[in-house]
């Protein structure tokens, strides 16, 4: 179980971002559990859609507190940011990535618990939720992703998204983190997005309200709808359970890095 849901690679991947076991000065204690098992265990939660509770101890080793603990410590540490961050670089330097055209798109989650960064959602029946941001490439990588509560319009998440995207390592020359063009809807349709994105050099192909339909802009933008499909079979994604806005961004980070994993290893 742990070795199909941690492979070899990814697990080479992450034990260059996971921070070292803090130290006892005094010594005793149990033992620690490894942790290639405890993030066997916390991807186990992610894609079943599991509680803590009823993770099943006996095929991983580490109880359910035991992996939301270390859960905690490594998302305060930004270990998850940084592993898709690490599997993007990967992609970059194969050549996987495709520059050209980018998409920008959102989804809703309904929050269960409600916590940080939740708001009504209007298109929900007021109900509390939150909102997925993301930028995904030509071919539905995702490269940068952000959440919010799920009344924030979707235009104001596109300057910090595009910011978000990291300097990614290319086959040849430098790191790169602009595309070349921005696909969007109608959501995104206001001229300061159109004069900061073409600030950056970066063509934009926004949906234009109450003149163009969303049909031929959809002939591109349809990669970021199945990358949002993709980001549904992270089950734990379908609703938040999570009050702490960090451990449900983390819990998309992680769906980000299995899904750009699975294209790393084609």
């Amino acid at each position: 179980m742990v070795a199909r849901l941690v492979p070899d690679e990814l697990w080479e991947l992450f034990q260059r971002v996971v921070p070292e076991a803090p130290s006892r000065p005094q010594g005793g204690g149990r033992r620690r559990h490894g942790d290639r098992e405890v993030l066997a265990a916390i991807v186990f939660v992610a894609t079943s859609g599991c509680t803590w509770q009823q993770l099943p101890t006996a095929s991983f080793g580490p109880s359910g507190a035991t992996a939301h603990r270390r859960f905690t410590e490594w998302t305060k540490a930004r270990v998850w940011a940084k592993l898709h961050r690490l599997v993007l670089d990967e992609l970059g330097s194969r050549g996987e990535l495709d520059w050209s055209r980018c998409a920008i798109d959102s989804v809703n989650m309904r929050a269960l618990k409600r916590g940080s960064l939740t708001g009504p959602n209007p298109v929900d029946r007021g109900k509390y939720g939150s909102k997925i941001h993301l930028i995904t490439e030509r071919t539905g990588l995702p490269l940068s992703v952000g959440i919010s509560a799920a009344n924030t319009h979707d235009s104001q998440a596109l300057i910090p998204l595009v910011k978000g995207i990291p300097p990614i390592r290319s086959r040849r020359g430098r790191r790169r983190r602009r595309p070349h063009k921005l696909h969007a809807d109608k959501g995104y349709d206001y001229n300061h997005l159109r004069r900061w994105l073409a600030g950056r050099g970066i063509r934009h192909r926004i949906a234009r309200k109450g003149i163009e339909t969303s049909q031929r802009l959809g002939r591109h933008r349809w990669t970021i709808e199945r990358t949002m499909a993709w980001l549904a079979g992270c089950r734990r994604l379908h609703r938040r359970y999570e009050r702490k806005a960090d451990h449900f961004l983390a819990f998309t980070s992680i769906a980000c890095t299995l899904i750009c994993y699975r294209r790393l290893t084609k």
